[in-house]
């Protein structure tokens, strides 16, 4: 028997599959040997490091990237990979010099997830003194299409996106098409359909390792946060023997079954929200003492934005604000004090701290600019996958989500078309199993409390893989360079000195 979920999951899930993580994996067409025809001028190319301010695209990376001891640099890559003579675009490199040179092992690349998260941002926002960056050069790069990568993924203006932000949702699936059809419509004519066609994970996974070759490293270290785990997965596959070492740390989903491993993603969020609403309980909470009537308190205190969006400012906090707030917060429990506070300003009718959060999650800096993720998201996702065409498969999922889900509050915009089914660009990869052959053993981390990218698919990417599992009890997605002496020491001892646990092992 299925168990009834709470309610509060659809109101989540269906922000969830619009902005949450992909979820499958791309079968690449061709061979290594094939991949690097042609490409010799890609792979010998030097790399000119300098100073990292005029990389800068937004308020944040503007300030970070002023900080002391960063370098950057543009890498050059095919805009096509099958046609490498027909254009090139660059790649945005961002390093910082390993801290113990006598002792450097050599460069660590990072992806911190999205799709479309700037891997140079986080490189420059790591601890200077941090475990890794002892022994590496560590290095962060923006995808092809992303930050500081030329030309980037361009969709919907600043303007846009606010007015995006406080019209309805879930109302309606024709309102839903036509905004869908709109945002595709701005994307091709921003972008153009050249960059659309090749933002792909496949391509992105071809970048890095023309990346591997201009920074001079024989075989790859790689760590992949989330989405980035996907990427490192990919490249696992396509060359497995590049690979030196390789931690994967928050799982994307490896099931083929979309359906299921969204499900599995909005049952992640639903079991967060409970441990939030179980420790809000405990103090001044004002969806009350009582966990298991969190959820609908907390609908209720929100049920109002929907027709009429609280002033803050001179701006408004809209329903789907309220609810992106919320899932923000859900990533770690160290963002629980600040929804707590958000919940208890909703409560005397002010929306700062709510509003705050939602901008935290979709990439809005205080001047007003968006970072860009939420396009460069969809534009990945939507040549990554098979798109969906017709309404009775939409249909047919829903039914299915509310057979898994045990709910029936599922949103009526889940039946419209999506985004990628109006794209201008064909989808260049298939959903499949991963295939690792001769990949050497790696390091899995997946965290119990996970609601993003859910603990299972850490294991059944270990098994996948045939990697070591390193499991984390903790509520955040993430966990690794995050302070956790147990979980830092396991993975830095491995990619210094490849050690890894000789059975999987628990932190």
């Amino acid at each position: 028997m299925t168990k009834r979920r709470s309610r509060v999951t659809a109101a989540l899930f269906a922000l969830i599959v619009l902005l949450g993580t992909s979820t499958s994996y791309a079968r690449i067409d061709g061979s290594p040997v094939a991949a690097r025809k042609g490409l010799a001028r890609f792979y010998e190319q030097v790399l000119s490091w300098g100073a990292c301010q005029p990389y800068a695209t937004d308020a944040k990376s503007k300030g970070l990237y002023e900080r002391e001891g960063i370098q950057c640099a543009r890498l050059h890559v095919p805009l096509d990979y099958g046609n490498p003579d027909a254009g090139t675009i660059t790649v945005g490199l961002l390093r910082r010099p390993a801290a113990e040179k006598e002792r450097r092992v050599g460069s660590l690349v990072v992806n911190p997830g999205g799709p479309g998260g700037s891997g140079m941002s986080h490189v420059a926002n790591m601890q200077p003194n941090n475990p890794v960056g002892k022994r590496f050069d560590v290095v962060g790069f923006d995808p092809r299409g992303v930050g500081a990568s030329q030309p980037r993924v361009q969709c919907l203006t600043d303007a846009e996106r606010d007015a995006q932000r406080l019209r309805p949702k879930g109302e309606s699936a024709t309102a839903t098409e036509q905004e869908n059809k709109f945002f595709v419509d701005r994307c091709a004519e921003r972008s153009g359909i050249n960059l659309l066609r090749n933002v792909g994970t496949r391509d992105v996974v071809r970048d890095v390792d023309v990346l591997r070759g201009a920074l001079g490293e024989k075989k790859l270290s790689y760590l992949g946060y989330s989405y980035g785990t996907r990427i490192g997965t990919l490249y696992a596959e396509m060359f497995p023997r590049n690979v030196r070492a390789m931690v994967l740390d928050g799982a994307v989903e490896a099931n083929s079954d979309k359906v299921a491993a969204s499900a599995r993603q909005a049952q992640g969020f639903e079991e967060s929200f409970q441990r939030f609403a179980g420790w809000c309980a405990q103090r001044d909470c004002p969806i009350g003492r009582d966990a298991a009537t969190a959820e609908s308190k907390f609908r209720q205190m929100i049920e109002p934005l929907k027709k009429t969006p609280m002033q803050v400012g001179d701006r408004k906090l809209s329903h789907s604000d309220a609810n992106t707030a919320i899932i923000q917060a859900m990533y770690t429990d160290r963002l629980w004090e600040t929804a707590l506070k958000g919940l208890q300003e909703l409560k005397q009718n002010k929306g700062t701290t709510l509003l705050q959060l939602a901008d935290q999650y979709l990439g809005r800096a205080q001047d007003g600019t968006y970072s860009r993720i939420q396009d460069a998201f969809v534009a990945i996702r939507c040549v990554d996958e098979p798109p969906i065409k017709d309404r009775a498969t939409l249909e047919s999922n829903r039914r299915r989500l509310l057979e898994l889900l045990g709910n029936d509050t599922i949103p009526t915009d889940e039946t419209a078309l999506g985004p990628c089914a109006f794209w201008p660009a064909p989808h260049t990869s298939e959903p499949h199993p991963p295939n690792v052959n001769g990949l050497p053993q790696v390091l899995v981390i997946s965290t119990t409390g996970d609601p993003a990218t859910p603990y299972q698919s850490g294991v059944e990417l270990a098994q996948a893989l045939g990697a070591r599992l390193l499991t984390y009890n903790g509520n955040q997605h993430t966990a690794f360079l995050a302070g956790i002496g147990c979980v830092d020491g396991v993975g830095t001892n491995y990619l210094a000195d490849l050690r890894l646990p000789e059975t999987d092992s628990v932190c």
